[in-house]
């Protein structure tokens, strides 16, 4: 049975407990279960903080985890990512007050304060600067103010909360993470059981982005509309009881969809739907 970390709070719990179910498992009523087990599917779902998931999967105790990049590299575990999810997406960023500190040069000798002290000290590391780092959980923008740092390494969104405490972000990002499988390092990366919990979400990652698309058009016509809806091999085409006329059906990016389908009106095309994809395999 597959063993499966999945996280029980915060913004990656609701999410990945969704997706998991348009993939076709069993997810938790109860927001106190720890542990379920899906026998139909041969998977057993763990419920764990989202930042203790990359130290039991690399420990081996359990198969696989969803969490965020960015929990896996502060946490150092021994895991690697297999599959982005494309959701929970975040951004670090350093920040201080205005005009004090203006690139990662000018970190030397600083403190910084952060709740993500492993993901900061490796950035730190790798760019050669001495720097402290000083561990916060919670908000950090007050860290400045109260004389704990004289830098914040934090999740930048809009950065109206950093505009609010009187600073500025500078210099690059320091890392861009979303949600993510992982599995331990070194782990048989064929393994049967995986790759189809892999392929699931694979699938539910495509539904979410495509939509079927339905149309006649003249026959004389259909070059040029295969052209606008390709589909990932080729469409179908079907001839329509009136001659001269066929049926095509494509899967389009839904973000290109309504484009598309005024680009096809144009071309002569009529009756064109869309439908949503609940689940597919490529």
């Amino acid at each position: 049975m597959l063993r499966i970390a999945v996280p029980n709070k915060g913004s990656l719990s609701g999410p990945a407990s969704a997706m998991l179910h348009e993939a076709g498992y069993q997810q938790r009523k109860e927001s106190k279960e720890l542990v379920l087990v899906d026998p139909a599917n041969e998977v057993e779902f763990f419920y764990l903080r989202p930042k203790d998931i990359a130290i039991y999967v690399s420990a081996g105790k359990l198969d696989i985890g969803i969490t965020g990049e960015d929990l896996l590299i502060d946490s150092g575990a021994n895991a690697e990512v297999i599959l982005p999810l494309g959701f929970a997406r975040s951004t670090f960023r350093f920040a201080a007050k205005p005009g004090t500190v203006t690139g990662l040069d000018g970190l030397a000798g600083k403190t910084i304060a952060t709740s993500y002290e492993g993901i900061v000290g490796k950035h730190l590391a790798e760019a050669g600067v001495d720097a402290s780092v000083v561990h916060l959980d919670g908000a950090v923008e007050t860290a400045i103010e109260l004389g704990v740092a004289q830098v914040i390494a934090d999740v930048v969104e809009t950065g109206t909360s950093l505009r609010n405490a009187g600073l500025e972000v500078f210099g690059e990002p320091i890392m861009k993470s979303e949600a993510v499988v992982i599995r331990r390092t070194g782990a048989d990366a064929d393994d049967a059981k995986v790759q189809q919990f892999l392929r699931r979400l694979q699938g539910v990652l495509v539904a979410r982005t495509y939509v079927m698309m339905d149309y006649d058009c003249r026959a004389e016509h259909l070059e040029k509309a295969v052209a606008l809806t390709p589909g990932l091999e080729s469409p179908t085409v079907s001839p329509l009881h009136n001659e001269g006329w066929v049926a095509v059906r494509a899967m389009v990016p839904a973000k290109d969809a309504q484009r598309i389908m005024d680009d096809l009106y144009d071309l002569g095309a009529r009756a064109i739907l869309t439908t949503a994809i609940h689940a597919c395999r490529l």
